[in-house]
């Protein structure tokens, strides 16, 4: 290793000079032997002493060596990079995760940016490779392609023996799984059908982070899966964020970049279930300011993104972030974000301090970077925590790191790359390992081979990883309620902090978080774990149980001092789980008191305002809706008569007697098949349902309901979707005639394939589209131009006879409307009407209600639809109908 660190303490960090110059002479006859034959060609000073004009002097063409390359990088002393990977094994790699045993999954996007012009970059020739230490001696020996043939694979997360996949122009997910021990995946299932994900591939969704809350989150997209009771599941949340890369701090606040917007790091003040939220001051100053070595001036930004120095002078290629979470480097990183800066070549580490519920970050190394040399190749995109305690860097290893619509020909970027022959540079790939003089990797995990109740005790571990991964595997595994008792002793009574922490989630993960343990750990000493049994506890403050109420009404009167960490989470638990309690009100106004100067708190209480007036609307609207509340009525009475039996008083099944972890039915809270359109919940309640649902089979029995009447299915069908939690458009009876109609040939109770089958993904050809409207026609397009802001809007207050319609291109089959009147939160339809034309002739009244929010989903039977039309029928004086986005489910003929 080049011992940089003995340097720096003769020299100041800044004196590149001198250090580049101290290289090149102990590495001379290197150099010489480079210059003489190699394809690495450097200028006659080597590269390494400062250019006359900076940035003009090409000092590298090609690749350096290996040892050249992890000679040639800086960092702190003390430090030093490990090669672990490299081509032939691994090439142009993005990403990296780990499984339960710590076998390594390498992202490998092998067509990305071949040359200048993209060619053949969206050719499914790329992969996921798979790496492991059969000795544990930290040397990867055993390599394998995991799964080939993908186009530009974009995330990797190892579940149990599965492997979830997740790859570029669709949003699609995918489990693998290698049956016969060979290292290659043979067997893959959709696990969830998102649908074609258009855009530029550098914008299009990453992350797939399963994180603290038990929730998986991707970057971009507004939504969020878990896994519940085997079944992944879709949530929408407030909004997305973020490019390449997500990560998480110990507590479970997610850290977002983006490269384009030039942000290293945001939204991760707290969870983006309550909305995403930045405070002033949250980063140090001159922090997007970076401190380069390498003179390379290819940056997208063109010359105004050029330093003094000849180089990148703000971030703007941040991507793949990870907090690190071991314990096998410096206590005093531990916590610390972990910034790649590809077109840098450098990486930065920020300091993450936490102090009174607010997240500040500041460059740990003023002046300079964490990591960095003058290699032209070295592209660091991913940083991980692994099980040993330490952290692995990605390197893709290439000439150019942008995507081709950036480097087309005539652009400034295209011209350095032709300059410097950067195009060249390709199919090579680096993972480094990050250690430490003064610390031994920790041990080699088996978690995979371990039994369930063996996996508790790693929820204690000081290496985040193996809590995340105990976590993880405890949700998955069949037997998972079998821990319960072991799992809340620690919860309420383990050694430290994090581990309460953990075990309070995996509890919340496998439906075993009741009132009484949370009551309980509400009172617990750290505000972190408080804050923590506050989130938990939502859906138990939406129900009112009474344990959980009191216990948070104690949390208020016994704190001694007052915890900013924990009155901010009680503002946001209490604003999300939409409670009218007036104690559990007052308590919230008591915290707000406490902390009157507080940026967080003040922040907080402004989102959460919104949030409740949003939902004091909604419960007016509730009100003034008598249909509504008495078809909830009539629907609570029919539930309890047919359908707690099967499913329990909380919709999440009830318990089989004598057989831990199963139920007699599949819960329905936060079922994605509950509370969409509602077109496969109605003919599952009309015609019964049969087989194994999401790989389990329950002994109860779906029985056929289509011998009830049309309003007694809409009954029972609004209570649900709007019970335990669920929130979701009421059914009309229209609805279920129109479904009931469409399956009136069938006589056998449906499978989950057939349902799945006639519930089609998003239409992607929105472009096509052609719109009209009785209002406001010139800004139908605005419906659809993916701009949140921008909108369709009748222009005049709801009176009722308004139209909007939309004529795609070619006959389609249609199942959902969604309307998205977002930001203009008032402006949904009062009411509505849907007609379809497939022949010329319009349908008979297809679906018929009242939107309740901003979004409204409206079911269709699945039929054959050229042009569809939407017709307002309500009043509401001072509200117009807008739309800002429009979406359709179904599939072209």
């Amino acid at each position: 290793m080049w011992d940089c660190a003995i340097e720096r303490k003769a020299l100041s960090r800044g004196n590149y000079h001198s250090i580049n110059i101290h290289f090149l002479m102990r590495h001379q006859m290197n150099m010489k032997t480079a210059l003489a034959g190699s394809a690495l060609a450097l200028v006659a000073i080597g590269g390494f002493a400062l250019a006359a004009k900076p940035g003009e002097t090409i000092y590298q063409r090609g690749f350096l060596s290996k040892e050249e390359a992890h000679k040639s990088i800086e960092l702190p002393d003390g430090y030093s990079l490990e090669l672990v990977l490299s081509d032939p094994h691994i090439e142009e790699p993005v990403a990296c995760a780990f499984d339960g045993n710590g076998v390594l999954y390498v992202v490998e996007m092998r067509t990305y940016m071949q040359d200048a012009d993209a060619t053949g970059e969206q050719e499914p020739r790329s992969r996921i490779s798979r790496h492991e230490d059969t000795d544990g001696d930290g040397v990867y020996d055993k390599h394998s392609v995991f799964i080939d043939d993908l186009l530009l694979p974009r995330a990797v997360l190892p579940l149990d023996d599965r492997v979830m996949v997740h790859v570029t122009n669709t949003l699609d997910l995918w489990n693998y799984r290698d049956t016969d021990g060979d290292g290659v995946a043979d067997e893959k299932v959709r696990i969830y059908e998102g649908g074609r994900r258009g855009g530029n591939m550098e914008h299009q969704p990453s992350g797939l982070i399963w994180a603290l809350d038990n929730w998986i989150y991707i970057t971009y997209e507004n939504r969020r899966y878990r896994f519940t009771n085997g079944k992944l599941e879709m949530e929408r949340i407030p909004r997305g964020g973020g490019q390449w890369g997500l990560t998480q701090d110990d507590w479970g606040r997610l850290y977002y970049s983006t490269a384009g917007g030039e942000n290293p790091a945001f939204f991760f003040q707290q969870p983006p279930v309550y909305g995403m939220l930045d405070l002033p001051g949250q980063t140090g100053r001159d922090f997007r300011r970076v401190f380069p070595i390498a003179e390379i001036p290819d940056v997208q930004g063109g010359r105004g993104r050029v330093g003094s120095n000849g180089g990148l002078n703000n971030m703007t290629g941040c991507a793949g972030q990870g907090i690190f979470r071991g314990d096998r480097l410096p206590e005093d990183i531990r916590g610390d974000l972990v910034i790649p800066e590809p077109v840098g070549r450098l990486i930065r580490l920020a300091s993450v301090e936490r102090k009174d519920a607010k997240t500040v970050l500041t460059n740990k190394y003023p002046g300079s970077e964490f990591i960095r040399t003058r290699d032209a190749n070295f592209r660091p995109l991913w940083a991980e925590t692994a099980p040993d305690g330490r952290m692995l860097l990605v390197d893709m290893h290439r000439g150019i790191i942008q995507q081709g619509n950036w480097t087309r020909r005539g652009s400034y970027l295209r011209g350095i790359i032709d300059k410097w022959g950067l195009d060249k540079n390709i199919g090579k790939g680096r993972i480094y390992r990050l250690v430490h003089r003064d610390f031994k990797p920790g041990p080699q995990p088996r978690m995979l081979d371990e039994k369930t109740s063996e996996l508790v005790k790693h929820l204690e571990h000081p290496n985040g990883w193996w809590r995340d991964t105990a976590k993880k595997l405890i949700i998955l595994r069949e037997d998972r309620r079998s821990v319960t008792p072991a799992l809340k002793e620690m919860a309420l009574k383990g050694k430290t902090a994090l581990g309460r922490a953990n075990a309070l989630w995996t509890l919340e993960g496998i439906g075993e978080a009741d009132g009484a343990t949370l009551a309980q750990a509400l009172q617990d000493p750290s505000p972190e774990v408080k804050a923590q049994a506050l989130r938990i506890s939502e859906p138990l403050l939406s129900d009112g149980d009474q344990a959980v109420v009191m216990g948070v009404l104690q949390l208020g009167e016994s704190a001694a001092t007052p915890s900013a960490e924990v009155a901010t989470q009680l503002i946001n638990s209490v604003t999300y789980s939409g409670s009218d309690n007036v104690e559990l009100l007052a308590v919230v106004e008591s915290s707000i008191q406490a902390f009157p100067g507080n940026d967080a708190v003040k922040a907080v209480v402004s989102k959460g305002a919104a949030m409740r007036e949003a939902a004091r609307r909604a419960a007016e609207q509730r009100r003034k809706n008598a249909q509504l509340a008495r078809s909830m009525e009539q629907g609570k009475v029919i539930y309890n008569q047919l359908c707690y039996t099967c499913h329990g008083p909380d919709g999440k099944g009830a318990p089989v007697p004598d057989n831990p972890g199963q139920t007699l039915a599949p819960s329905m809270v936060d079922a994605p098949r509950i509370i969409g359109s509602g077109s496969t919940m109605i003919r599952t309640i009309l015609h019964g349902l049969t087989g194994p649902l999401d790989g389990k089979t329950y002994p109860g029995i779906m029985a056929p309901m289509n011998s009830q009447e049309d309003q007694w299915i809409a009954d029972v069908a609004t209570y649900v979707r709007n019970s335990f939690g669920n929130k979701a458009s009421p059914i009309a009876t229209d609805f279920v005639a129109a479904i009931r109609e469409e399956t009136k040939g069938r006589t056998s109770p449906f499978t989950l394939p057939e349902l799945e089958a006639l519930d089609p993904p998003m239409l992607v050809n929105r472009k096509s589209w052609m719109l009209t409207a009785s209002n406001g026609k010139d800004g139908c397009k605005n419906a659809i131009d993916g701009n949140g802001s921008s909108r369709w809007s009748s222009g005049r207050s709801q009176v009722g006879g308004e139209w909007f319609q939309i004529e795609l291109p070619e006959l389609s089959k249609v199942s959902e409307v969604i309307l998205d009147a977002s930001p203009s939160t008032d402006d949904y339809p009062r009411e509505y009407e849907v007609v379809v034309m497939a022949d010329g002739e319009w349908s008979k009244v297809l679906a018929k209600g009242s939107g309740n929010g901003p979004v409204t989903v409206i079911g269709l039977p699945l039929v054959e639809a050229k042009i569809i039309r939407i017709t307002q029928k309500g009043r509401s004086k001072g509200k117009h109908w807008s739309i800002h986005d429009l979406q359709i489910k179904g599939k072209r003929l």
